[in-house]
């Protein structure tokens, strides 16, 4: 089946919708029928929506345009989303897609942690979409639907403190134990008091390791991002359990950014290890289980075997955090979608 027309269908009917539901939740639909359609499961797409269907709601109604000369007043104002989505709408027509948004990912990155991450994500969907195949009218709708659904959510994260005795911005070799990302996430401290909404608890995150500081070669900050990727999806097999859900983000946020390094100027790739890195470890302190359990491995599985077995289960962050471990590729990483489908409720 054709992956790129079934996509862009699935798209064109996810566009009357808005990029929320009951306030506050997020329409994943966009980002699971793109990792469906990636993965080779195109001919699932449509079934999939139909399960799903009864989550989405309409979309928003608009109040205002937004303009260049008052866009930061309406920035992080989850009313103005129709706004914002009709903005990116007119720029990525007007304009090249990567010229608008490496306009607007550094006006951007600092609210990366608004809408639970969601927003990044699915923009690290669309630009996946984007850098595969032609730029078609429904994969640039995406984009600015993703866009523009980060700049409703857009929330500032005041850099936390330092971890007291925290010294692996001192080192830029991470094949060190201390230094690597997976040593960094240990290190993590998790908030006091683990109850109430992702909102309320990014509130609590005081001090992080300052594992991402310091570094200024793109080079090395999309190694370290990698990286990051790696060790957080590894984590899930054997922390998941702290929250089955939020705890998927810990890896998907940072590998949308990974995933949207190649179509920015490298300038910009260190700026985003650094909010991505901040992302990661927050969720980890937020979401942190008493600890970890024994992760049992994938066995003879293939990764499109464990693929199929998510799109069985149903649920869209199970189907995400499988793509995210396609992408790093080893055992350890299909051992923790395993262990996504084990923790998780199925669709439906």
């Amino acid at each position: 089946m054709d992956a790129t027309g079934t996509l862009d269908e699935a798209l064109e009917r996810l566009h009357h919708s808005g990029p929320e539901r009951l306030g506050r939740l997020t329409n994943h639909a966009p980002m699971a029928v793109e990792a469906l359609a990636a993965r080779g499961q195109a001919r699932a797409v449509h079934r999939w929506l139909d399960l799903y269907a009864g989550k989405l709601e309409d979309f928003p109604s608009r109040v205002e345009p937004v303009t260049a000369a008052d866009w930061r007043s309406a920035l992080g104002d989850p009313r103005r989303a129709a706004d914002w989505i009709d903005h990116f709408e007119r720029e990525v027509t007007e304009r090249p897609w990567r010229e608008v948004l490496g306009q607007w990912w550094p006006r951007l990155l600092p609210g990366l942690y608004g809408g639970s991450t969601h927003p990044v994500i699915r923009v690290g969907h669309a630009v996946r979409t984007l850098l595969s195949g032609e730029a078609t009218a429904p994969r640039l709708a995406e984009l600015a639907h993703g866009l523009g659904y980060w700049a409703a959510r857009h929330r500032p994260l005041a850099a936390p403190a330092p971890f007291p005795g925290d010294d692996s911005a001192d080192s830029t070799d991470s094949t060190d134990t201390a230094d690597s990302a997976a040593g960094a996430l240990d290190a993590v401290p998790p908030i006091a008091v683990q109850d109430g909404g992702f909102p309320a608890r990014l509130d609590r995150v005081e001090a992080l390791p300052t594992w991402a500081a310091g570094v200024t070669d793109p080079d090395e900050a999309r190694r370290r991002l990698t990286e990051l990727v790696r060790a957080a999806t590894h984590r899930y097999a054997t922390h998941g359990h702290g929250e089955e859900t939020m705890l998927v983000h810990a890896a998907t946020a940072p590998n949308a950014v990974l995933r949207t390094l190649p179509a920015l100027p490298p300038a910009l790739w260190p700026a985003g290890l650094r909010a991505a890195w901040t992302a990661s470890a927050a969720v980890t302190a937020m979401y942190a289980p008493a600890a970890p359990v024994r992760s049992a491995p994938p066995g003879a599985l293939t990764p499109e075997e464990v693929f199929e077995r998510a799109l069985a289960h149903g649920d869209e962050h199970v189907i995400k955090l499988t793509d995210t471990a396609l992408d790093v590729g080893d055992a350890p990483a299909l051992a923790a979608a395993l262990r996504s489908i084990e923790l998780s409720a199925p669709l439906g």
